[in-house]
């Protein structure tokens, strides 16, 4: 069977790829929705990639049948194959000083060490337990990088309220719109619960430009309700409280005084594009 290994290590992998990317929605949780197809592709040609290993493999004549050895009657390979084929002793090449003689039985092959198979651990991991999207723990991780480069006008929000954001356009508006134009606007914002030690607490989500190893926060802090659980989905409905001038360190983060606060399930994809 462990001639099989890198075999069964493609396959897996390709396996567990395509779990997350074609049959479910679970690659969002690490990579944007247009790498889709190419996370198909690599699955598919993995699994593929496997399955000809494998086919090369059974074709290949075992080395101790290929020497005429018979596993079965307990014969050595390291004696050499004359012993093996009765031509009387061959006690093979004699070991070097401070060489271990058992050497043959310690777990190397044709196929390599059987640790090897522990590769396939993570491709198992990733195929029967897929990791959760990055949350507060990585919220809290990453420092708000706030210059003054946006401040500007933006453009008109839609007419009607409550007006649905997303934290990165909350934010970016409230801390760099010389225009405020949030002033006086009902706004609804989705996201997780992230908490300072303060027992502040605040709406979250994070931006990614291509995959979950770029991301970086957007959060903003509510006021006027008790906070839910840590890592909790909400959708908070409010008003936005201007503090400190555009682009400075005051405006950060963004405050909103909410009016209701509504749990949510997860949405299939947890991440805002940057």
């Amino acid at each position: 069977m462990r001639r099989y290994g890198p075999a069964v290590l493609l396959a897996l992998v390709g396996a567990a790829i395509l779990r997350v990317s074609l049959f479910s929605e679970l690659y969002l949780r690490y990579v944007q929705a247009g790498l889709r197809p190419y996370l198909v592709v690599s699955g598919v040609t993995l699994v593929l990639l496997g399955a000809a290993v494998a086919m090369i493999t059974r074709g290949t004549a075992d080395p101790e049948q290929e020497h005429g050895l018979d596993p079965g009657h307990g014969l050595d390979p390291g004696r050499g194959l004359g012993a093996a084929l009765g031509h009387g002793h061959d006690p093979g090449p004699e070991p070097r000083p401070g060489e271990d003689s058992g050497h043959a039985g310690h777990g190397h092959g044709p196929a390599g060490p059987r640790v090897a198979w522990f590769l396939t651990l993570p491709a198992l991991a990733l195929l029967l337990f897929p990791p959760p999207a990055l949350g507060s723990y990585s919220a809290e991780r990453e420092a708000a990088r706030r210059t003054a480069q946006g401040v500007g006008t933006f453009p008109a929000l839609p007419s009607g309220d409550p007006v649905e954001l997303t934290l990165g356009e909350f934010g970016s508006r409230a801390v760099y719109d010389s225009a405020r134009s949030l002033q006086g606007r009902t706004v609804r914002l989705t996201g997780f619960v992230t908490r300072d030690d303060d027992d502040t607490w605040y709406v979250t989500r994070l931006l990614v430009s291509c995959c979950a190893a770029d991301a970086t926060t957007a959060e903003v802090e509510v006021r006027g309700a008790q906070a839910p659980p840590v890592d909790t989905w909400v959708t908070v409905t409010g008003t936005w409280r201007p503090e400190g001038k555009p682009g400075s360190d005051a405006a950060w983060p963004p405050v909103v005084d909410v009016t209701s606060v509504r749990r949510v399930p997860q949405p299939d994809n947890p991440y805002e594009k940057r």
